[in-house]
């Protein structure tokens, strides 16, 4: 159990590493926040996970579950609430990205779709 565990926690650990490294070189608010959200969550919740391996007890496992449930109910809103603010503050993009939908204060945005009525 102590092996399973500890390959978990690394993992983790590994993908904790990894966001923070996304979130420092990306180029822009919306990758960042991809970065930030996905990576840390996950590698959050293998940390969590290999800490109920090497703490094999019905307590931790439940404080632990909650903790997880808490990290990915609230990590997605909070990226969402981050990026439409950025959005809607008109923050640059990186010259590379992709955007279908026209830019805040423009007409358009707010029409409805062809054939909605």
């Amino acid at each position: 159990m102590t092996i399973a565990g500890n390959i978990l926690v690394i993992a983790g650990a590994v993908l904790m590493v990894l966001a923070a490294l996304g979130v420092v070189r990306l180029p822009d608010v919306m990758a960042r926040l991809q970065a930030g959200t996905k990576a840390a969550s996950l590698g959050l919740a293998f940390i969590f996970a290999g800490t109920a391996f090497l703490h094999p007890s019905l307590s931790s496992a439940v404080k632990l579950a909650l903790a997880m449930l808490f990290v990915f109910v609230t990590a997605p809103v909070a990226g969402h609430v981050i990026g439409r603010a950025a959005y809607r503050a008109g923050v640059r993009l990186w010259p590379g990205t992709f955007v279908d939908d026209p830019p805040p204060g423009s007409s358009g945005g707010d029409e409805d779709p062809p054939g909605s009525t």
